[in-house]
């Protein structure tokens, strides 16, 4: 099954790159960030029981941004459903559970993400109510899952291999409408 994901990936891949060719008018940034980068997230592991470790790794900048928003790139969208970790996951501050599912959307410029409200209705309208952009803190771990931690998180789904993904972050300027 890795062979497909790994392929379709790369088409992804290609499709994005594709899609960060533009002309220096539409290379303008509406969202009217300083330094014109975004964070983003990747796969980091196939987990048990269709689960999966999204995070950001060593490329992401979550304080100032790593990737170009001129760039066209999946969200990383979730839907929260209060869904248990299954056996096999162990949350902690580093790796936490995010307690539903995660989906990844059609590439997308970053430019085009001017606000939370944004990137949360791309989530919705491609996969319905109660989903939104994924967040850096969105991991939780502790009892009862009480607490929130950050840079990675395990959650249901099955995302492609071997792209980035537009992913929130709720206190620092890294987003794609900073």
């Amino acid at each position: 099954m890795r062979s497909v994901k790994t392929a379709l990936a790369l088409g992804v891949a290609a499709l994005a790159a594709a899609g960060s060719v533009v002309t220096p008018a539409a290379a303008a940034t509406p969202s009217g960030d300083a330094n014109g980068k975004a964070m983003t997230w990747t796969l980091l592991a196939d987990g048990p029981g269709g689960t999966v470790q999204v995070g950001g790794g060593p490329l992401s900048n979550p304080y100032q941004g790593d990737t170009a928003t001129t760039t066209a790139l999946p969200v990383l969208c979730l839907r929260v459903d209060g869904s248990p970790a299954p056996a096999g996951i162990t949350p902690g501050f580093y790796a936490g559970w995010a307690r539903g599912s995660v989906a990844a959307t059609n590439p997308i410029r970053g430019t085009r993400l001017t606000s939370r409200a944004v990137a949360d209705g791309v989530c919705a309208n491609n996969f319905g109510t109660g989903w939104r952009m994924a967040e850096f803190h969105d991991g939780r771990y502790g009892p009862n899952l009480e607490s929130s931690g950050g840079w990675s998180y395990w959650a249901y789904g099955d995302v492609p291999a071997g792209t980035r993904f537009w992913t929130a972050i709720n206190d620092q300027p890294a987003n794609p409408w900073n």
